[in-house]
């Protein structure tokens, strides 16, 4: 399936290398040696030399990540993050992060360079970037400072993540003496 390239996307691949430029900015990446990519008119054609489970495999992953590339220079890519629990808030200081999650010291996250933090309200906030990847990976840091526990639910969660709760301690019926 062919990538289709938005009119204010400028596409340039040099041999493994495909650079992608765009309105908020440019993401470059090393593909695989195995794979293909080509220009064809306004789309982006990824090929693989054979049938093989591998090549197959890697010509998914590699359309897929140039697709990412095209989708976010564009358009970007948001991930929403929910904090739930008494006296758990989030702001930011600067460009950074900064956490009251419970701990005694609040947790500051700097963000690596083309991420942004949105804090919409305490318990709200989003990650902003062009780079799917380091998106989701700087989202995961973020929710691993204080996971979502499965009594009272308290935690960083994703937004709209369904966390499975589990029931207390029953209490004592009868027992030994």
């Amino acid at each position: 399936m062919p990538v289709p390239v938005p009119a204010d996307v400028e596409v340039t691949i040099d041999g493994r290398e495909v650079t992608v430029k765009g309105p908020r900015g440019t993401l470059s990446r090393q593909l695989h040696p195995e794979i293909a990519v080509a220009r064809e008119g306004d789309e982006i054609v990824v090929s693989r030399p054979s049938e093989a489970k591998t090549h197959k495999q890697l010509h998914g992953l590699t359309r897929t990540l140039v697709n990412n590339m095209v989708v976010g220079v564009p358009q970007g890519y948001r991930k929403g993050l929910e904090i739930s629990g008494v006296g758990y808030r989030a702001a930011l200081v600067g460009q950074k992060l900064q956490l009251n999650l419970g701990y005694r010291h609040p947790v500051e996250i700097e963000p690596p360079a083309g991420i942004s933090f949105e804090v919409e309200n305490p318990t709200r906030l989003a990650v902003v970037g062009i780079d799917k990847e380091l998106v989701g990976e700087v989202a995961a840091r973020v929710r691993a400072s204080r996971k979502p526990e499965p009594y009272k639910g308290k935690g960083v969660r994703y937004a709209g993540e369904q966390i499975r709760r589990k029931a207390g301690k029953a209490g004592k019926i009868g027992g030994k003496k």
